[in-house]
């Protein structure tokens, strides 16, 4: 059976649980199309962010 060669310390047991604590991205129902599209991002369907149109809207 695999043993460990050393204690593994408080600040390694640390990171390496630090990745549960992750969530999944939140996303938001966009007011013009109705497409779920995330927070403080440029709806790409459309090509409008806060009102105004950054990029062409995609075909």
């Amino acid at each position: 059976m695999a043993v460990p060669k050393r204690k593994t310390s408080p600040s390694k047991r640390g990171m390496r649980r630090s990745a549960d604590a992750l969530s999944a991205p939140t996303y938001v129902t966009d007011k013009n199309s109705g497409e779920l599209r995330r927070p403080h991002h440029i709806d790409l369907k459309t090509g409008v962010y806060r009102g105004r149109q950054v990029l062409k809207a995609q075909d």
